[in-house]
């Protein structure tokens, strides 16, 4: 028997994890940072990968909300796109302190299903 299943013990397939999540990650955070270095902040590249990100970013929070997995696929969907206008609300209205917006909206979402459940 070669390749991963050659190992038996029963720490061998955290480290196989640990050690593939960190080469596939940590490759493109370097290079980022020597090619980011380089780059002006208004330059067209650097808009075109911050919109990218936001773009990504917004469709996994997109997904979360609208198809859940888990627990949260419990909790109706009214009551999560009402938690999460709210909480971007909240974000708004508080001079887009982070902490604020996600504490309104766990804080909705948590009593919403108390009062529901």
């Amino acid at each position: 028997m070669s390749g991963y299943a050659a190992f038996d013990a029963w720490w061998w397939p955290y480290v196989f994890i640990a050690v593939a999540g960190w080469l596939a990650t940590d490759i493109w955070r370097w290079l980022g940072v020597l090619i980011g270095n380089r780059l002006k902040q208004d330059s067209a590249l650097l808009t075109w990968v911050r919109a990218v990100a936001t773009a990504l970013l917004a469709a996994v929070i997109a997904k979360l909300i609208l198809y859940p997995t888990g627990e949260l696929n419990n909790v109706p969907m009214a009551l999560r796109l009402l938690a999460v206008s709210v909480g971007f609300a909240a974000f708004l209205l508080s001079g887009k302190r982070i902490w604020i917006g996600i504490a309104v909206a766990l804080g909705l979402l948590i009593g919403g299903q108390l009062l529901l459940g």
